[in-house]
Order: C-alpha cells, then sequence, then structure tokens
C-alpha cells in the first residue's frame, strides 16, 4: 500500500463504556460532548438524549463501541422535575425565550390536577418550534431563528407519570414526569398551561433518570474539567458498555446456543421454552442474550425465533448483517 493511501490512525484514547455526566444549566449538549471528549483525549464520543441549554442533569456520554448502544438507551424511559411559570407564553417555551403573550390567569391546585390525565399515556403533542425536527430539510429551530413562521404536526408521546409535586406559589408549580423517548417538557408544560385557561413555560428543567441511568451514576462536569488535560480523567469513570442495556430482559444462552449465534444463526423459541423472559415482547421485542454472567448482545424475538441484531464481538457490538 502506497504511502498517500495508509489508513490513518484516529487521534486520542480508545475508550469504551458510558459516562454520565450531571450537565449545569447554560450550556448545549453538544459543547459538553466537546469538553468531555477533548479532556479525556477519545477517539470518539456522542450523547445519549439531547438536553436544553435550560436544563440540567443526566447527560449519558457513549464513548467507542458504546455508541453502537445509544438508540437503546434513548429508547428508554426518561425522569424530569421541571418548574411550570404561568402568565407568560415565550417563543422557546422555556425562560430562555422571549415573550410573546401573557395572561392574568392563574389555576388552582384543583384546576391543574385535573387537567393532567389528558396528558397522561398514549398522547399526541406538537414539538416546540425551536426544536431540531426538519421542516423541508431545514432544523425547525433555525426556520424560527431566521422569523419565518413554524408549523409543526402532532407526534405521538408516551407518558408514565405526570405528577403535581408541589406549589411554591400562585405563579408556580413544580412537576413529576416519567416518558417515552421524543417527549418534549416544554411542550408538556406549554400545553397544561392552556388546558388551565392560562398560559405558561418552563423555568427550570432537571433529567434525573435515563433508562438504565440515574442521578447516583452523574459525575457534574466541573469536577471532570477541573483536573485539566493532562492527565486526562481516568477510564475507571466509565461504565461498561452493556450497561446501557440493563433495561432490556435477559435471556440465559447455553454455550453452545451462543456459538450458533455468533455465527449469525436465527434460533427456534421452542428450544428456549421456560426461559423467555415475561417482560420480553415476542412481537419484536428485544432481550439481552446472557451466557452466564458474559454479555452476548442483542437479539430479537421475531415469529418464533431469536434472531441476533447486535452481537458482542471482540472489540465491542457489532451489527448481525
Amino acid at each position: 500500500m502506497s504511502k498517500g493511501h495508509r489508513q490513518r490512525k484516529p487521534k486520542g484514547r480508545a475508550l469504551d463504556g458510558w459516562l454520565i455526566v450531571d450537565k449545569p444549566s447554560g450550556i448545549g449538549s453538544t459543547e459538553v460532548v466537546t469538553r468531555v471528549k477533548r479532556a479525556f483525549q477519545a477517539q470518539k464520543c456522542g450523547h445519549g438524549g439531547t438536553l436544553d441549554p435550560l436544563a440540567t442533569g443526566l447527560l449519558p456520554i457513549a464513548f467507542g463501541a458504546a455508541t453502537k448502544t445509544v438508540p437503546y438507551v434513548m429508547d428508554g424511559t426518561k425522569a424530569y422535575r421541571f418548574t411550570l411559570r404561568f402568565g407568560e407564553a415565550r417563543d422557546t417555551d422555556d425562560a430562555d425565550g422571549q415573550i410573546i403573550a401573557t395572561s392574568p390567569a392563574r389555576p388552582s391546585d384543583a384546576e391543574i390536577e385535573a387537567a393532567l390525565p389528558a396528558f397522561r399515556g398514549e398522547i399526541m403533542q406538537v414539538p416546540p418550534i425551536y426544536s431540531a425536527i426538519k421542516v423541508a430539510g431545514e432544523r425547525a429551530y433555525d426556520l424560527a431563528r431566521g422569523g419565518q413562521v413554524v408549523e409543526l404536526a402532532p407526534r405521538p408521546a408516551r407518558i408514565d407519570r405526570f405528577e403535581l409535586e408541589s406549589r411554591p406559589d400562585a405563579d408556580t408549580a413544580v412537576f413529576r414526569v416519567e416518558s417515552g423517548k421524543g417527549v418534549y417538557m416544554r411542550s408538556l408544560a406549554r400545553d397544561l398551561a392552556r388546558a388551565c385557561g392560562t398560559l405558561g413555560h418552563i423555568a427550570t428543567l432537571r433529567r434525573m433518570r435515563v433508562g438504565p441511568f440515574h442521578e447516583k451514576d452523574a459525575i457534574p462536569l466541573d469536577k471532570l474539567l477541573a483536573v485539566g488535560d493532562i492527565p486526562p480523567p481516568s477510564p475507571d469513570l466509565l461504565l461498561p458498555v452493556a450497561t446501557a442495556l440493563a433495561d432490556i430482559p435477559a435471556l440465559a444462552l447455553s454455550e453452545a446456543e451462543t456459538a450458533r449465534l455468533m455465527h449469525g444463526q436465527a434460533l427456534s423459541l421452542v428450544e428456549f421454552m421456560g426461559r423467555v423472559p415475561a417482560a420480553a415482547n415476542p412481537d419484536q421485542g428485544l432481550v439481552r442474550a446472557m451466557a452466564g454472567g458474559r454479555f452476548v448482545g442483542l437479539c430479537r424475538l421475531d415469529s418464533g425465533m431469536l434472531v441476533p441484531e447486535r452481537l458482542v464481538a471482540q472489540g465491542g457490538p457489532r451489527a448481525v448483517e
């Protein structure tokens, strides 16, 4: 191979795993990833679910092979606490935006409680115009910043929990939410205020859980970056790649079954009678294949078969073609 055609070696350390950052307010998710990547001198990393600049809390950052498991983390349940401020609509639906309308109405606790059930379960939600959703190939927030009128279609959203936690004063209310992927807390706050006969926006927002990751796993960003670039933070701070998949039901495999899966074979679920976890969805559901204590990979239940989807080979997860 000629000198000009040699494969260039990636810069930085080859790290694999998850780092759970406690993001401060006032910084975007992409900037956090950039700073963390630089501090760890890592070859490759990305985040598992955007947080708005205003928001604080859990921002999972995937290094190396963990980037392959990002979609599974983003599919997991998220938990939030937010403060809704009544009386002002903002263009961004949070305190970072400009006031676009006001209302003197302030709902009672009873009116809030009466409105909440309509926002639980499977609902349709219109995303904020300041979001990354594409409209005719352009990001909605770019169009909005350019002064264009942005109209977004309602999208399905799953809200598992939406509760009034406290009422500091007539102008504000604090809520706890647990939701599926792609749910906008800013839209939830905006729409609840409207349902209560007023206007509102998010004043503070904190994410406390992303899939299997909880606040106890999080390290404040300033502590991570306080040590400087030399030496870089220890790789011991990273959680194993498979930690991201802890919420997916586990299926025990023998070594013989593992070997067949690793060769790309689909196995009949008849062989697994009594072993398929009750929590697994038999219609296209995922299971976490385990051989003893060893993580083998992810498989899908499909038409009575166990089909390998992403298996762990030497060097990290690989997709099964």
